[in-house]
């Protein structure tokens, strides 16, 4: 197949603008393109309607193969078009051999998936992006259900190699049953994203879907952040069957390391899962345990827990309240900062209905009923009127109101301030 394709005429590619950092094979004719009366959206004569856009890292053996049939596909179909490689600092001649095949090449010194990738999104000029990796793992036949979907209206369209074909020896067990369905299950249940595949790596959406994605990341959790941000800024978004090959050369994937780093941008990402839920799971228990045990032993189904456990609840109660704030400050500080721009509405009720001076004084009086407490076992230890099991009893509770209100009225002020920084005084 590579050997007809070197046979193939100068192929009419789009080189488009270009900046100072960017290499380009001299001598590719402009194009005379076929009318496209039945596309959904106008074009100008010179737009560029695709942009391909493939990541390199010493990708030798497999980038010229990817940009010819890259390009086949183009002209095959008589799309605008260009290809874009994103070199990410290859030192085995990939570049040359980019050059060689046609593709336009832009140079990405941060290394890094997620920023090769951006460096070749923000040089592209296509009002319609495919992003695929180099290693021959894809096909560029899928292009056209990709480009058709786009026209049709959808912001996104993502590629499921599970409801398509995965040839032998294209993806190892692990990450083909369990990495995957994992990970894109987490993305679902934290986000609601409804994708399937969460990690294909050939995807397109539309430019502007892409400046509405605000996408950050630098390492392979680009993938995760990409799919995230899409729902969270209310992309339409649609999948596609398409066909996973093996791969040629040296994969640059650590199974582990990168799973976990999806893991963690998606727990980052998710403040109410990896804060709130948890918070207040452990406060409402350990609250429960201190007030039912706060009177004396409980027996349930035959076990008795006593005043040991006042401790746990204690515990419980001051650790859930502390991740509740951190998840609210996280939060705050995600939206304040723009690190996430989507609407969150936990976030937008409590602003609404927050006021500092309602903090401070719902932490007052838990910190008024944490210090009577503290007075009355003082007192009634001193009369010799309460026995010492009982004092420590209402002691631990003393103690963790006490703590809870003061928690309460610092943060009143803390969120406040993030508040302001968001909103404004009101």
């Amino acid at each position: 197949m590579n050997a007809n394709m070197s046979m193939q005429p100068s192929i009419p590619i789009l080189a488009g603008r270009r900046s100072e950092s960017e290499t380009v094979l001299p001598g590719i004719p402009k194009p005379q393109f076929a009318a496209e009366a039945d596309s959904a959206h106008a074009l100008a004569i010179d737009e560029v309607e695709i942009s391909i856009v493939m990541p390199c890292l010493n990708e030798i053996e497999t980038i010229a193969a990817c940009v010819r049939k890259a390009k086949a596909v183009i002209v095959s179909h008589g799309y605008r078009g260009e290809i874009i490689v994103s070199d990410n600092g290859s030192t085995d001649g990939s570049v040359e051999a980019a050059l060689a095949a046609g593709a336009r090449v832009v140079h990405q010194p941060l290394r890094g998936y997620g920023n090769a990738y951006i460096k070749g999104f923000d040089s592209a000029e296509g009002h319609f992006i495919l992003m695929a990796d180099s290693d021959n793992t894809y096909d560029f036949n899928d292009l056209p259900q990709y480009l058709a979907l786009l026209r049709d209206g959808y912001d996104v369209v993502m590629g499921n190699r599970f409801t398509g074909k995965i040839l032998p020896g294209a993806m190892p067990w692990l990450h083909r049953y369990v990495g995957n369905p994992v990970l894109s299950g987490l993305l679902n249940l934290f986000f609601n994203t409804g994708v399937g595949d969460a990690h294909c790596g050939m995807r397109a959406f539309s430019r502007e879907a892409y400046k509405r994605m605000h996408l950050q990341t630098g390492g392979m959790e680009f993938a995760s952040e990409m799919v995230i941000n899409s729902a969270k800024a209310g992309l339409k978004m649609t999948e596609v069957p398409i066909t996973y090959y093996p791969r040629l050369g040296e994969s640059k994937l650590n199974s582990f390391r990168d799973g976990w780093r999806h893991l963690r941008f998606m727990l980052l990402y998710s403040p109410t899962h990896l804060y709130l839920w948890p918070g207040a799971t452990m406060m409402l228990v350990g609250l429960a345990a201190l007030l039912g045990l706060a009177a004396g032993p409980v027996q349930v189904f035959g076990l008795t827990f006593g005043i040991h456990w006042m401790f746990v609840g204690s515990l419980l109660a001051l650790l859930g309240f502390q991740l509740i704030n951190l998840g609210f400050f996280a939060r705050m500080y995600s939206l304040s900062s723009h690190i996430d721009v989507s609407r969150d509405g936990a976030v937008n009720f409590f602003t609404k209905h927050f006021r500092m001076e309602s903090g401070i004084f719902i932490g007052l009086v838990l910190f008024s009923i944490g210090i009577a407490t503290f007075l009355f076992v003082l007192g009634t230890w001193a009369d010799n009127r309460l026995d010492i099991t009982h004092s420590i009893r209402l002691s631990i509770l003393a103690l963790t109101l006490s703590v809870l209100g003061a928690q309460t009225v610092f943060s009143s002020f803390f969120i406040s301030m993030m508040v302001i920084k968001r909103s404004g005084w009101q």
